[in-house]
């Protein structure tokens, strides 16, 4: 769209998702992402989940342009050191690191 001014970063207890918990997170992005075509989407949108539910922080951010329009948008930080530990927990096997793969997908 044009006349784009940019996004603001704002803390989640100033939006309309103050009182979302993790598995609310979770159904969000179910309800945005999981409808995509594509197995690599749905991996990703199954990689989100795993982030969040292992506590992975959300980023919620306001679009806007200079005709008043605004909109909400929900992405995630930097993966939690949790989050990292269970991918790599998941990849080391009974025949050592490496042993399993862990496919993060595409964002649609």
């Amino acid at each position: 769209m044009a006349n784009y001014l940019g996004e603001k970063i704002f803390d989640i207890k100033d939006t309309p998702y103050k009182s979302y918990k993790e598995n609310d997170w979770a159904i969000y992005f179910i309800e945005h992402y999981g409808q995509f075509d594509g197995e690599h989407h749905k991996q990703w949108t199954i990689d989100q989940i795993a982030r969040i539910l292992k506590g992975t922080k959300v980023i919620v951010k306001q679009a806007s342009w200079n005709d008043g329009q605004k909109e909400w948008r929900v992405d995630l930080d930097k993966p939690s050191k949790k989050y990292l530990k269970w991918v790599k927990d998941m990849c080391d096997g009974e025949d050592g690191p490496n042993t399993y793969s862990y496919d993060e997908g595409i964002a649609p």
